[in-house]
């Protein structure tokens, strides 16, 4: 009420409408309380994980830029960035949008594919035998034959293509596309180690993938990988440093020492070459790598997957681990942090929670951080999955698996395969809400997904052009389901109480990216190939790992 002006009584007309609207109001509270309560009541569905591997294969689908082949699955998805590095003078078509967006960010493509390509160098028989095989195989070389493309000279890598601002600005479909596909490169006198090492990661461990099926071309990506980890080791620095239009979108917080060392661990799994493997030793220090006890793995920070690929070679046995095995033991300690602390079984805080363990949502869900969550759940079943298998396939002088050795107990391969079974769970529908977040996935799960091309009607169904502010005004705000599901895409997905607003505004919990999805490919294979040889002690596993650090939660960060 303005100040020194009386305020008259409500018409009889308006206290019957508030009246109406609160009544109203009560009645969507009622409602919205008895379904909540359903949803309580609710036997979470059976987890089918042999589905959500085929789903997880097909979003990469729906990312794909370029011109597309005529074995396409994704029927609403049409040719894109045909034109990507016209004018620079270099072809650029292909690749992957990383999420719901249209640039091509080179950082997290690679470690899309990396994480690809290494589920299906540990789980490639579990991925066979589900029939997804060539499936996984065209995923990575989607990846693959584009970084081979932008390598176009030994120390000259294409980072991105096109801008995030002006890109943001428009709600279009791929196929519409109006905004900027300026290109922008690293070059000795502007290096990006942290992009050169990932993507030599990626091309070295896809060189594994195909060295049976396509010799030649995994000679090729090999090749690639070499020159590319040599580019980023001679001219050091970060490519946000060098390139200010990615600093909104994928710094590098991290740096690029543990890409640097990531590379090279891979880069030696891909050669044998030992030299490799000493460059990982003799800079453990310096890089970070037996300094960083960490949390979280992502797309950015690389350190507990070097270190849990340091400790394979120990575990394992490798003849050329023997005369580093000081400094391989501190990577391991570190590696087994990581996993500990996902166990909830770190030292530190009341019953083990604190910021040496990673926390836990009331339903059990791994959290790290608001945005975007799940990224962080999927690279952490990842890790733990391939821990489990580390253990249970090493030698050991007593016959028994090996145990991973935490402050507050020690985990067998069960317990930490049961983890990453949990949060696999999790992710397609058992958890509070009964709502699977993988799109596409069960009987609930988002619908109003923030993707451009998911959210307006498909190309080939409309034809039509649809212009830069007219998606927003038609598509953005319309409140109905997407037109098109995005089947596989793994959403943010919900918050440290476990709470989720499907809203396609809502990009912190709606948004997809691949790298979310990436590590479940590997996770889903092994867990549907072990779907029906489940062993009475893995189910004692599972039980400890979901009730480990969770008798009481931290407090959310």
């Amino acid at each position: 009420m303005s100040r020194g002006r009386a305020r008259r009584p409500a018409p009889a007309g308006s206290v019957r409408a508030a009246a109406l609207q609160a009544l109203l109001l009560l009645l969507l509270l009622v409602a919205a309380a008895a379904a909540a309560a359903r949803i309580e009541e609710e036997e979470p569905e059976d987890v089918d994980y042999g589905a959500a591997l085929s789903k997880s294969l097909l979003y990469f689908e729906a990312q794909r830029s370029g011109r597309l082949p005529h074995n396409q699955r994704v029927p609403w998805r049409g040719h894109s960035g045909l034109t990507d590095g016209l004018q620079q003078g270099v072809d650029l078509v292909g690749g992957y949008y990383d999420a719901g967006d249209h640039v091509k960010f080179g950082l997290p493509m690679a470690f899309t594919v990396t994480m690809l390509s290494w589920g299906a160098i540990e789980f490639g028989e579990d991925v066979a035998a589900a029939g997804e095989w060539g499936h996984a195989l065209e995923a990575i070389k989607w990846g693959t034959d584009y970084f081979v493309k932008a390598h176009t000279e030994p120390f000259v890598y294409w980072a991105e293509v096109g801008d995030g601002d002006t890109d943001h600005y428009c709600w279009q479909r791929p196929e519409d596309m109006t905004t900027s596909r300026q290109a922008y490169r690293i070059d000795p006198d502007n290096p990006g180690s942290d992009l050169a090492g990932e993507t030599a990661a990626a091309l070295a461990a896809a060189s594994i993938v195909f060295r049976r099926s396509n010799p030649h071309y995994s000679h090729l990506l090999l090749h690639h990988a070499q020159q590319l980890f040599e580019f980023g080791d001679r001219y050091q620095g970060t490519y946000d440093s060098s390139i200010a239009e990615v600093r909104s979108y994928y710094a590098s917080v991290s740096g690029y020492r543990d890409e640097l060392l990531w590379a090279a661990l891979w880069l030696h799994r891909a050669t044998g070459r030992e030299d490799y493997l000493r460059y990982a030793v003799d800079r453990a220090e310096d890089f970070g790598g037996v300094g960083w006890a960490m949390t979280e793995f992502s797309w950015d920070v690389k350190y507990a997957g070097v270190q849990v690929l340091a400790a394979k070679l120990l575990l394992e046995g490798d003849p050329q681990a023997a005369p580093h095995r000081a400094v391989l033991e501190q990577y391991k300690a570190k590696a087994e942090h990581y996993l500990c602390a996902c166990l909830g079984l770190n030292a530190g805080g009341v019953n083990g929670n604190g910021s040496d363990n990673v926390d836990r949502s009331p339903g059990g869900m791994l959290y790290v951080r608001q945005w975007n969550n799940l990224q962080y759940v999927s690279s952490a079943a990842f890790l733990l999955t391939a821990y489990s298998h580390y253990l249970s396939s090493s030698p050991s002088s007593s016959g028994q698996p090996l145990l991973l050795q935490c402050p507050r107990g020690a985990a067998g391969p069960g317990d930490l395969l049961a983890l990453a079974r949990s949060q696999a769970d999790y992710i397609l529908g058992r958890n509070p809400l009964r709502l699977s977040y993988m799109v596409g996935y069960g009987r609930r799960f988002p619908v109003r997904v923030h993707h451009r091309g998911a959210s307006i009607v498909a190309h080939k169904a409309n034809s039509r052009f649809i212009g830069c502010m007219q998606g927003f005004d038609d598509w953005f705000g319309r409140g109905r389901a997407n037109p098109n599901v995005l089947a596989g895409a793994i959403v943010g997905g919900p918050n440290c109480r476990d709470e989720f607003r499907d809203d396609r505004g809502n990009y912190m919990q709606t948004e997809a990216c691949t790298y979310n999805t990436a590590p479940m490919v590997g996770v889903f294979a092994r867990l549907h190939r072990l779907a029906t040889e489940v062993a009475p002690e893995e189910e004692e596993g599972c039980r400890r790992g979901m009730t480990t650090a969770g008798d009481e939660q931290a407090e959310c960060r």
